[in-house]
């Protein structure tokens, strides 16, 4: 068996190219440009290149951008008056601070300050909670983006066994309890397994559709999946590799060669998970600037 690649790229691409599509019906029926305003405290390489990404992805949407960038020794009280500008600037619809923020800012005050009504990151404690009654509210872009990678591939996880390796606020819980409400796209049996267990294998093997956000490189091998089972790695790892020019290459949580080869269908790193999350905010930012027009 060779697994079919769920391409991250193509389906990115199908949802940011819907995104310009609404972005200029609500510019030619409202007067409305969608507006996202990020705010980056420190120079995380990571996080500014991340930044930067977002901010092309808006431009090329047609939509309103604003980055707000702050030396990493900025107090907490500052940030959080940037935080009360943009929540009341009209011309700003979705907001969110790029995580991690530097040890002597608390994260949770920071969340708990933007607008759940612009909370495009969907990490608002009432935006979570809206999402574990089953409420319509912002879903977290990875997650969001996990859930469109198994619907538009065909991969629906209605009446499936969904386990999930990893139990993160970022994307184990949030992917959990999207994929088991009783809506489209989701009514999966869905089992969180993580660290806690002694051996993660009988698990990973019970899996119809296995999400791997364990943070460990190529931790599941083919050999621990079940057969025809759907891979969705969320994983991105940096390994030392002396044969490249960069001294490293990226890889997932799952080993890709092995996994392939008894998977049905398995997302690559990169060009998997990770493209969707940029299409999955913009997609939030049409939602809160229709909401809030």
């Amino acid at each position: 068996m060779t697994a079919e690649i769920i391409d991250g790229k193509k389906i990115a691409e199908e949802i940011k190219n819907e995104v310009k599509r609404d972005v200029e019906r609500m510019r030619a029926s409202k007067g409305i440009v969608p507006g996202l305003a990020v705010i980056l405290v420190g120079d995380n390489p990571a996080s500014q290149s991340y930044v930067r990404s977002k901010g092309k992805a808006c431009e090329e949407a047609g939509m309103y951008s604003v980055t707000e960038r702050l030396p990493v020794d900025t107090p907490e009280y500052v940030l959080l008056e940037k935080i009360a500008r943009f929540n009341t600037d009209p011309k700003i619809h979705g907001l969110l601070v790029q995580l991690p923020l530097p040890k002597h800012i608390s994260e949770d005050e920071v969340i708990r300050a933007i607008d759940p009504r612009k909370d495009v990151d969907g990490f608002h404690p009432v935006n979570i909670g809206k999402l574990v009654i089953g409420q319509d509210t912002f879903k977290s872009a990875t997650p969001a983006g996990i859930q469109e990678l198994l619907i538009r591939s065909g991969n629906d996880p209605a009446g499936k066994h969904v386990v999930i390796v990893g139990r993160s606020n970022i994307v184990g819980k949030p992917v959990a309890n999207m994929l088991l409400q009783k809506q489209k796209g989701a009514n999966a049996v869905v089992t969180i397994a993580h660290t806690g267990a002694p051996d993660l294998r009988p698990y990973i093997k019970s899996a119809d559709i296995l999400i791997a956000a364990i943070g460990k490189p190529e931790f599941i091998k083919g050999e621990m999946l079940k057969e025809g089972a759907v891979v969705i790695d969320v994983g991105i790892n940096r390994v030392e590799d002396s044969s490249l020019p960069k001294g490293y290459r990226i890889v997932g949580d799952v080993h890709f060669e092995s996994a392939s080869k008894v998977a049905k269908a398995i997302t690559p790193v990169p060009g998997g998970v990770g493209l969707m999350t940029i299409a999955m905010l913009l997609k939030n930012t049409i939602k809160a600037a229709n909401q809030l027009s």
